[in-house]
C-alpha cells in the first residue's frame, strides 16, 4: 500500500457516518448488503447515504456489484487489511507485535505528575 492510498482510505473513514457504513459493511461480511438494508440499519435516507457509499468506494474500501435490480455493497476486506498492516509495520521498531496488548508506551516516555500542594 502506498502512502497516498492509506491517506485517500483514512480521509474516507475520518468521518463518523462514513466509518458507521463501513463497519455495518465489515460486521456483514463477504454476503454484504443492499443500500435499503444499510438504510433501514443505520437510519440514514437513501440520497445520504449513497453519496457515503461513493466515497467508501473511491477510497477502495468497499466494493459493488449488481444483482438484478439491487446493488449489493461488501466491504474491501483485503483494503482494510493493507491498510491495518501499513499501520502497524513499523510498530516495535519492526520486530511487530504478536499480541494486541504487546506494544505499550515506552517507560522513558514522559508523564506529568501533580504534586500536591
Amino acid at each position: 500500500m502506498t502512502e497516498n492510498t492509506a491517506v485517500l482510505a483514512l480521509a474516507a473513514l475520518a468521518q463518523n457516518m462514513r466509518l458507521r457504513v463501513f463497519r455495518a459493511l465489515v460486521g456483514a461480511g463477504p454476503q454484504g448488503l443492499t443500500p435499503g438494508t444499510l438504510s433501514a440499519l443505520l437510519g440514514v435516507p437513501a440520497s445520504t447515504l449513497s453519496f457515503h457509499l461513493k466515497e467508501l468506494l473511491h477510497a477502495g474500501l468497499v466494493t459493488q456489484e449488481r444483482d438484478g435490480r439491487h446493488l449489493i455493497y461488501r466491504p474491501a476486506l483485503a483494503q482494510m487489511n493493507a491498510l491495518l498492516a501499513y499501520l502497524t509495520a513499523h510498530c516495535c521498531h519492526g520486530a511487530g507485535c504478536d499480541v494486541p496488548s504487546g506494544c505499550t508506551e515506552s517507560p522513558s516516555t514522559p508523564t506529568t505528575t501533580r504534586r500536591s500542594r
